[in-house]
């Protein structure tokens, strides 16, 4: 069996330094996210993941990849996907007066969205990127600053169909998909990098209405991760620390058997549990005992790195005083994210038939 590799960590620059070389070969690091930071074009980014993956072959290297206004490489090349937003207007415009068709709307905008995917995922890939953190479930109830046009509609079965849609592009490309913010971020108006949002609603409401396209999804989602939100009439914890949302809701109710990713520990917010600020290790035991597969700890990387190293010499000792469990499902659910097809060079992927349809087909 492999050792589970909970750890999800970046790096500072443009290239591997000698800092980032032992960090990446732990056995606790299963995988780098990238930032705009990371990004220089793409024979730079192409040079990094190689670099990445020279050192170990089974890291997932991640990036937030959505379209919009949440999208990490916009240059040399890099097609600008539509906010889901759009698809969602897509969805509603089924043509005016005479020419108007019932429902073609949201077949076009299906198909738009299974595009958008394809185009999304084929890119990163032929830079190297395994996998990109998308797609939004969340409804856009006209609250969240933080989520805004990033969700595809209010209605949430909408949102599953179009984000159903995404995912099919996204699994042509060879890429697997993340859900999130589980069970729903829309309807708060905090922004949980900050401060931690609460929602005050009933486990009912948010099961009836935000949380509907998770179960929807459980044939198709791959992976989830959970909103840094606390819904204090289900649980005082947030979402990515509560083994009542993760493990009784997530998994038993709703049967999803696919990877669960903490939100970004470095994120205060995310530390501030019953009171006080833990440090990234107790952070990091917490989510993993909740039932999160991997902990996230972003932009810790920069200057002297001392907060990684922090996390991985921590949960190292957390593990052998028994204070987590390394769970074989856990790192087999991980190693299902990594993509199973070899990746098209960017130049053959340019002037193949599908992906030249799919830049037409986006809104």
């Amino acid at each position: 069996m492999h050792q589970h590799a909970p750890v999800i960590l970046d790096v500072a620059g443009l290239e591997l330094t000698a800092a980032d070389r032992p960090r990446l070969k732990n056995p606790l690091t299963g995988g780098v996210i990238l930032f705009a930071r990371n990004w220089q074009d793409r024979h730079q980014l192409l040079e990094l993941t190689s670099a990445i993956k020279a050192i170990r072959s089974d890291l997932l290297i991640c990036v937030d990849h959505e379209g919009g206004r949440v999208q990490r490489f916009r240059t040399d090349g890099f097609t600008h996907v539509p906010p889901m937003r759009a698809f969602g207007e897509l969805w509603m415009d089924d043509g005016k007066g005479a020419k108007a068709v019932p429902g073609s709307g949201a077949l076009r905008a299906s198909n738009a969205a299974t595009a958008a995917g394809y185009v999304l995922g084929s890119e990163l890939r032929s830079c190297g990127v395994d996998f990109s953190f998308t797609p939004v479930l969340d409804l856009d109830w006209g609250e969240s600053g933080v989520i805004g046009d990033r969700a595809f509609h209010r209605d949430p079965r909408v949102v599953a169909l179009l984000a159903k849609s995404l995912m099919h592009g996204l699994l042509q490309a060879g890429m697997a998909n993340c859900g999130k913010h589980f069970p729903g971020h829309g309807f708060v108006k905090a922004d949980s990098h900050t401060d931690i949002p609460v929602d005050k609603r009933s486990l009912k409401a948010i099961l009836a209405d935000d949380a509907a396209p998770y179960p929807w999804l459980s044939s198709t989602l791959t992976s989830v991760m959970p909103a840094h939100v606390i819904y204090p009439k289900v649980d005082m914890r947030p979402a990515g620390f509560s083994a009542r949302w993760l493990q009784d809701i997530l998994r038993r109710q709703m049967r999803f058997d696919g990877a669960i990713f903490s939100d970004d520990l470095s994120m205060e917010a995310a530390r501030r549990l019953d009171g006080q600020v833990l440090s990234y290790t107790d952070a990091a035991v917490l989510a993993l005992a909740a039932g999160c597969d991997m902990v996230l700890l972003c932009n810790q990387s920069l200057g002297d790195g001392q907060a990684v190293d922090e996390l991985l010499d921590g949960l190292a000792q957390a593990q052998a005083n028994g204070r987590w469990q390394a769970l074989e499902a856990s790192e087999a659910r991980r190693q299902a994210l990594l993509p199973e097809t070899a990746p098209q060079p960017w130049d053959d992927l340019m002037v193949q038939p599908a992906y030249m349809q799919a830049l037409d087909l986006l809104p």
